[in-house]
């Protein structure tokens, strides 16, 4: 509140702004991140973050995971790819079952949206989908390079854990949710038009994710 006010030419202060919205009710919502993401074997990568998330550039370094919600019509899966440069979530898939497909699908949709990838280090846990073969040659096909955390390391599941802690509260746990289609519609919605648009982030000094991108990148390093 307080950034939208002062981009709207009316500055106030935290206290201020954190009083209006206790008067009003209004408060921040996180939660927890729900589903598993298949069974957990010896990795395929070295470990090539080490609990270190930070990146300098786009495309440096990237982090995946699986998060699940059930709806009327069987559990539907997300599949989210998140640039650590800028927290945007760069590639997603959205699917009724939670094959090696559903992790090759958004790794294909980061990499039509960013172009140039070649040795960005992809990051996820052991879950079957990202030590599947398919999975495997996606990434050598683009020369990125596959990294894999500990099993139960919470320093690799943080990277993820807000993301998907926002998108339980913010659309996920809001409603019931009938069909399968439904609920991947808000979900598309919400990260295109709230989470990289309108949600402003404390790390990347306030702004939205595009607005960062588009503050700390050249014109000639942007994607769409």
């Amino acid at each position: 509140m307080v950034e939208e006010a002062r981009d709207a030419g009316e500055p106030i202060a935290e206290r201020t702004a954190w009083r209006i919205c206790s008067q009003n009710r209004l408060w921040s919502v996180f939660g927890k991140k729900r589903g598993k993401n298949g069974k957990v074997g010896p990795p395929v990568h070295d470990d090539l973050v080490e609990r270190d998330f930070t990146a300098f550039v786009p495309n440096q370094l990237w982090r995946s995971d699986i998060t699940e919600h059930r709806t009327g019509e069987g559990k539907l899966y997300l599949c989210a790819i998140k640039d650590v440069f800028s927290n945007r979530i760069v590639g997603y898939s959205i699917d009724s079952r939670m094959k090696s497909r559903l992790a090759t699908t958004a790794l294909s949709s980061a990499v039509a949206r960013r172009g140039e990838v070649a040795g960005c280090i992809v990051h996820s846990d052991r879950g079957s989908q990202f030590r599947s073969r398919r999975f495997v040659h996606a990434l050598n096909h683009h020369g990125m390079v596959g990294s894999m955390g500990r099993v139960g390391a919470a320093g690799d599941n943080a990277a993820m854990e807000s993301f998907f802690s926002l998108l339980q509260k913010n659309v996920l746990d809001r409603r019931r949710w009938n069909t399968r289609e439904e609920l991947r519609i808000a979900i598309v919605t919400w990260i295109e038009r709230t989470y990289h648009r309108r949600r402003r982030q404390a790390g990347l000094g306030r702004l939205t994710p595009i607005e960062y991108e588009a503050i700390m990148t050249t014109p000639a390093s942007q994607a769409a």
